[in-house]
């Protein structure tokens, strides 16, 4: 008699509920509404049943056609200048004794975490037509260079995001052994050629993944082109909005087709860099970590003074709107002279988007954190096909531009049966789909440095899974989560691309709120409001640095 295998039954415990009910609530909140707007992306008003109408109309208009060339040139270039001074700057500071080393890290964390619509009308302020400095070299007869179009967007996105090569890099320059390049030395290769030739090389894939988050970000990033574009300089994102809240009467078929497009975009260049990173990746032991080279007198000087120019560069944006929020101001723009007269003008007029901001996020963040504190025991301690089907899922939304999320939530809940358009919830929605990676990448990390000794040693003494994880790895876990939790909560109250999109009377956030005092000129009230989301994202990034104490990385 032939004994055939028996199938292997599931196990009905705890874990399984958790892993179904997160399936479920990515299902219905991030593939539900992808799947929809992909499929509205097929439909047209002027053609019955499916037809391809608006993708020929996208690739057959000039219109269309700029505005993707325009976004890959400002997301190339902005990734190129990005690398070009981030790299060169985790190079010097990993390698050389510079001054106020901690200080100058601390800058360019400031500068990676305030959302970049801010950094553009900062620079407004200063460079713009009635600007701080243009004013200033107008009264002695120069002219300065524009902020607006193409080339003040890329300088924008550089002094933004250009932390996301230096922390990518410097990790990895960090992980290199050290005997590498001393065999290049002893083989009588010099500085420039090690360099190029070895640790250029090993680097190339942390290289890659600081330029591609660039891309991702620069991609998503919907208030820096509206901004400085003034509807001259168009690209996707920005497009996507104004199909959609032109036809909001009616049809949203165009805003779906681009949205399908951007998210195309995004991906396309992440799985090319995957793919590269999988071909030219290497293993690194780090049991000779590089040693920091010790610089005196002017040679310390002369290397400190550009990391450090290029770290107040990217924070200048704070410092500006955080100074402005302080000038009297009237229907003309900055008049010169202290006052409190601007936060006393949002505080009686704005004081909903304040409140709303905090309430919004910090919801969130309660979603944030179980959700992410399940996830992360899941992917770490229960590996699995359904733990990477939850790893994909949880990870796809670093390609969807928040716009286009907006875009992909308002086509799946604005009919019956679930109607969510103009609710609390749906912005709440779209913070936890968009920044729950976070917490589950900080949370996984912290697992991976635990023994997981400890928590087989509860179950082994009697203590049930279920209690284990909540009284013992929960509690371990704790500090990388939220670690994780307020990287979240930072991004969710700079949040613009998503909010804008979703956003009703009622439920309007300061980031809103901002772009709207920009497009009324009302500089002071914007300026204002602008302080109150930099010092509360320095003041949550203080937090951040003692909670994880190195352990956790901004990205």
């Amino acid at each position: 008699m032939i004994k055939l295998p028996s199938l292997k039954k599931p196990r009905f415990d705890f874990w399984f509920f958790v892993k179904a009910v997160v399936i479920l609530a990515m299902l219905f909140f991030l593939v539900y509404p992808f799947s929809t707007l992909l499929t509205r992306s097929f439909f047209s008003k002027k053609v019955d049943g499916a037809t391809l109408e608006n993708y020929a109309t996208f690739f057959s208009k000039k219109y269309y056609l700029d505005a993707l060339k325009n976004t890959l040139v400002i997301t190339f270039a902005s990734s190129l200048t990005c690398l070009l001074i981030g790299a060169p700057m985790a190079y010097l500071m990993t390698r050389y004794n510079i001054f106020g080393k901690r200080i100058i890290y601390v800058c360019i964390i400031l500068a990676l975490m305030s959302p970049p619509f801010i950094g553009a009308y900062s620079w407004i302020l200063l460079f713009g037509r009635a600007g701080f400095i243009t004013k200033l070299f107008a009264g002695i007869g120069i002219k300065t260079p524009t902020i607006y179009g193409t080339g003040g967007i890329i300088l924008v996105f550089t002094l933004h995001l250009f932390p996301y090569v230096y922390l990518y890099v410097s990790g990895a320059l960090g992980s290199i052994d050290s005997s590498l390049e001393e065999a290049g030395e002893n083989l009588g290769s010099s500085k420039l050629r090690r360099l190029f030739t070895v640790t250029l090389p090993v680097v190339m894939p942390s290289v890659l993944a600081g330029a591609v988050m660039v891309f991702m970000t620069a991609l998503a990033d919907f208030g820096t082109p509206m901004l400085l574009g003034e509807g001259k300089t168009r690209v996707l994102p920005v497009l996507v909005y104004d199909a959609y809240m032109s036809e909001i009467g009616g049809n949203a078929n165009m805003a779906s087709t681009l949205s399908v497009i951007v998210v195309a975009c995004s991906l396309s260049v992440l799985l090319l860099q995957k793919f590269y990173v999988a071909r030219k990746n290497y293993a690194m032991t780090a049991l000779r970590p590089p040693k920091e080279i010790e610089l005196r007198g002017w040679k310390r000087a002369l290397v400190t003074l550009p990391v450090a120019l290029v770290a107040f560069l990217g924070l200048l944006p704070q410092i500006t709107v955080v100074v402005s929020s302080f000038i009297r101001t009237d229907f003309t723009g900055f008049i010169g002279g202290f006052t409190l007269e601007n936060y006393e003008k949002i505080l009686s007029r704005l004081a909903t988007n304040i409140t709303n901001t905090y309430y919004f996020s910090a919801v969130a963040i309660i979603f944030i954190v179980i959700f992410g504190m399940l996830i992360s025991y899941i992917l770490v301690r229960k590996k699995g096909k359904v733990a990477s089907v939850m790893d994909l899922l949880v990870m796809f939304p670093y390609v969807i531009p928040g716009s286009v999320l907006g875009v992909c939530l308002i086509v799946a809940f604005n009919r019956q049966p679930i109607v969510l358009t103009g609710t609390a919830a749906i912005m709440i929605i779209s913070y936890v789909v968009r920044k729950l990676p976070y917490t589950v990448r900080s949370g996984s990390a912290f697992l991976y440095q635990m023994d997981a000794s400890v928590e087989e040693a509860s179950i082994s003494l009697g203590v049930s899974p279920m209690r284990t994880f909540f009284k013992v790895v929960a509690r371990l876990m704790l500090p990388g989560i939220l670690s994780g939790a307020i990287l979240s909560w930072i991004t969710c109250i700079n949040e613009l691309s998503s909010s804008i999109m979703l956003y009703s009377g009622k439920t309007s956030t300061i980031s809103v709120a901002i772009y709207q005092e920009v497009m009324r000129m009302s500089d002071g009230t914007a300026a204002a409001l602008a302080s109150i989301l930099t010092l509360t994202t320095v003041a949550s990034l203080l937090l951040f640095m003692r909670f994880s104490k190195g352990r956790v990385s901004v990205i």
